[in-house]
């Protein structure tokens, strides 16, 4: 098993122009052909939340696309940090603001 299959589980918070952009599904659509774990949110704080789960290259390849984000919006940075596998679920869907 290569660095780039070993399954691991991020969060990330991406900041900028990320909330009524289309960002929350476009970021579904993006980790579904992935073939990832985990969900996406927005937050009060006008940030976007995520968590994913999956092979370390398909997180990594999930991370790039998010900094590129969808057409309209306009991602300033990301922070990103280990997280929990079981906080997943199964499948990548979209949760309610928190």
């Amino acid at each position: 098993m290569t660095d780039d299959d070993k399954r691991i589980a991020v969060r990330a918070r991406i900041h900028g122009r990320v909330t009524g952009v289309g960002y929350r599904y476009w970021t579904v659509g993006q980790a579904n052909a992935l073939g990832l774990h985990g969900w996406v949110r927005n937050r009060s704080d006008a940030t976007v939340e995520l968590l994913a789960v999956g092979p370390k290259g398909r997180i990594d390849s999930l991370l790039a696309a998010c900094q590129r984000g969808p057409s309209l919006a306009n991602v300033t940075h990301i922070d990103v940090d280990a997280a929990r596998m079981e906080d997943a679920g199964v499948g990548f869907r979209q949760l309610p603001t928190l």
